[in-house]
């Protein structure tokens, strides 16, 4: 694949995961400022396609577009991009080490844990600070939220553990689990159109 080729498909997954990411929703029992969206699904099939590079490439074009409309000063957008290329990461070079839909699967799962515990330390250092410095919230205020969701939520240790760590395993399961479906037949489709544009190019 051309370093061009590669380009336009960056591009093109960067600017699906934008909109993507626009479209996000809560789960049952988690505190509702809590949403996923799936634009990391798009990312990580991106990371199985292309590479890690241009998947972090993705990843940071469709944070940056994304800044340009924050509610959290970019916080949001930092923490996002982060998680993202925690789990890019670690999913593509275990795949890479071990070439099978096994690899990929103990890839993706290494990469769900590790980026549920990312999102722990940046909610804990990040998010949470921004809303207490920056929005002027109270923590017990956003504790309290967090018990009309889930009473057993009453300090930093029981929303870090209750409810981010479970919220992101579940959204890495979703986006994994959807890249595990697609992946391969996308890879396909893109190689056939690939090698059927390189026919084209060298019959004329």
């Amino acid at each position: 694949m051309t370093k061009t080729t590669k380009l336009t498909y960056t591009a093109v997954f960067a600017a699906i995961a934008t909109v993507l990411m626009y479209f996000e929703f809560p789960l049952p029992f988690m505190p509702p400022f809590l949403k996923i969206d799936l634009s990391g699904a798009v990312i990580l099939i991106g990371a199985f396609v292309f590479g890690i590079g241009p998947a972090i490439t993705m990843a940071a074009i469709k944070d940056l577009i994304h800044v340009t409309q924050t509610q959290t000063a970019g916080s949001g957008e930092l923490q996002d991009f982060l998680l993202t290329c925690t789990l890019i990461v670690l999913a593509v070079a275990i795949y890479k080490a071990h070439r099978s839909k096994l690899g990929a699967l103990i890839g993706c799962g290494v990469g769900t844990v590790a980026m549920s515990i990312m999102a722990m330390i940046t909610n804990k250092f990040i998010i949470l600070p921004f809303y207490i410095k920056g929005m002027g919230m109270n923590l017990e205020a956003i504790f309290d939220m967090c018990k009309m969701a889930n009473p057993a939520i009453d300090g930093m240790s029981a929303y870090l553990f209750l409810a981010v760590f479970p919220f992101t395993m579940i959204k890495g399961i979703l986006i994994t689990t959807i890249t595990m479906l697609v992946y391969k037949r996308l890879r396909t489709f893109i190689e056939e159109k690939h090698i059927h544009a390189q026919k084209i190019a060298s019959s004329m």
